[in-house]
């Protein structure tokens, strides 16, 4: 699964960066997880430590040691520096440096928002290490290396308990997949997925997800027991079955907490609610309340529509009255159901999500027209083919290690797709790329193993095709 970078929700893993270097790291064991997490930071990607690492893993460059002292503290890492105890290390063996003056190295390292504070350690360690008989190359490669963790690096404890905390998300992921979804829909606003993707990634593993609902939600997301089980190419992939979750009344916004604990504990004393009337009479809740649920389609157990739930919901008087009790009130009237786009429009602006279609699915036959590919196809398509895609954006990321360079993550209904925008790209289209809710790309697509992305020459914004949508990305600057 990790190898895959199957990892949405995955403490530490999650991220583009993260999910790009699973495949090529390929992760076997606890130890390879230290360096996963380690190693995709600032200090050992400005250090250029990630490249040779890689090809010293792969068998494709040769590990070598100057020295035994230096194979003691590099072995455990193909002779790459990756943790600042090594740098400490490093200085100490090589170059001569005391304990006093290696920790004063460290508090250098760790100052690492002040530029330019390691290198007045440069002479002292490229001297050092000509002293003790290795070469200038070598040693000012060295200190490029350990130059390298001023932009940000991890002691090895540090990446070690991270470590550990991945390992025990990732299982949770793995066997139970349920209550890993629900936990960290309980959890948000966190990490770099939105509810929406938490939601489809848990589906696409064979968790069945349930909507809101006034009669079975608690204010959390809950678990429910169900009858079904996993089909076999799902049981291939995870081995088990499972709960459901039910997506809890937190999901509804602009409903207070105060007010989903009263419906709990109205339920939980009188039974289910047997209709809008009642259910505010017993509840005492503000019609903007009921409102705030019949928008969300939170009724479905009274056999409401979300137009019907609605029209009952305006209906209700500020506040519950004993002198027109639920049972005086007028018949319901017959209301036609909304379009599924209008549905689907309004799950997103009440829940922030919608388990009757993705926004993209309604979109396809547009999409087919503009010769668009579903995300799906791009896995399949070969390295250097000039594709476009489209999709909702997920994720916009512009680390200060990437030198300008922008990185989305679009989603349609058959999966995600991973958009590089270099910087000139970026500026000719500004507006698309920080602004569009749903963003069409057209560029050259890159194989690299399993990592898979598209080089985005061309960028249009048709967040005009999903009108009343509203569409919120996780952005990272």
């Amino acid at each position: 699964m990790i190898c895959r970078a199957d990892t949405v929700g995955v403490f530490q893993i999650e991220s583009r960066a993260q999910m790009s270097m699973l495949p090529r790291l390929r992760p076997r064991n606890f130890y390879d997880l230290v360096i996963e997490v380690a190693i995709v930071r600032p200090g050992p990607i400005q250090g250029n430590m990630v490249h040779p690492y890689l090809r010293r893993r792969n068998g494709e460059e040769s590990v070598t040691y100057p020295s035994e002292a230096l194979r003691q503290v590099l072995e455990k890492t193909l002779g790459v520096p990756l943790f600042q105890e090594q740098a400490m290390r490093i200085a100490m063996v090589a170059a001569g440096f005391s304990a006093e003056e290696a920790d004063q190295l460290r508090r250098a390292m760790a100052a690492w928002r002040r530029h330019g504070a390691l290198d007045t350690f440069h002479d002292k360690i490229v001297d050092g290490m000509l002293a003790n008989g290795y070469t200038r190359q070598f040693a000012e490669q060295c200190f490029m290396q350990i130059r390298g963790f001023g932009e940000y690096g991890f002691p090895e404890s540090h990446a070690a308990s991270f470590a550990l905390l991945v390992y025990a998300s990732a299982w949770l992921k793995r066997y139970h997949p349920a209550a890993f979804c629900a936990a960290l829909l309980n959890s948000q606003p966190m990490g770099f997925y939105a509810p929406a993707q938490i939601v489809r990634d848990a589906r696409e593993h064979g968790v069945e997800v349930r909507a809101v609902d006034v009669n079975c939600s608690e204010w959390e997301c809950t678990l429910e027991a169900t009858e079904r089980r996993s089909d076999e190419a799902t049981k291939e992939k995870w081995g088990w079955g499972g709960p459901a979750v039910r997506l809890g009344l937190r999901q509804v916004r602009g409903l207070r907490q105060d007010h989903a604990r009263r419906i709990e504990e109205v339920r939980r004393d009188g039974g289910p609610f047997t209709s809008i009337a009642q259910m505010h009479a017993a509840t005492g809740l503000p019609r903007h309340a009921m409102q705030r649920l019949a928008e969300a389609d939170a009724f479905g157990s009274l056999g409401l529509s979300r137009r019907q739930a609605l029209w009952e919901a305006l209906a209700l008087p500020d506040e519950p009255s004993p002198m027109f009790p639920p049972e005086d009130q007028p018949p319901p009237q017959c209301l036609p159901l909304m379009p599924q786009r209008q549905e689907v429009a309004a799950d997103y602006t009440t829940t922030g999500l919608s388990l009757k279609k993705h926004p993209m699915e309604l979109l396809r036959a547009q999409m087919r027209k503009l010769k668009v590919m579903p995300a799906c196809r791009v896995r399949e398509t070969a390295h250097g083919a000039w594709v476009k895609v489209a999709g909702l954006v997920l994720v916009r990321q512009r680390p200060a290690t990437a030198s300008g360079v922008v990185f989305v993550t679009l989603e349609d209904e058959t999966g995600i797709v991973n958009l590089v925008i270099w910087p000139k790209v970026f500026e000719r289209f500004r507006a698309a790329a920080t602004h569009s809710g749903l963003l069409l790309a057209e560029g050259r697509l890159q194989r690299q193993g399993e990592v898979i992305h598209v080089v985005a020459s061309k960028l249009a914004d048709h967040s005009d095709l999903l009108p009343g949508y509203q569409l919120m990305s996780r952005d990272f600057h």
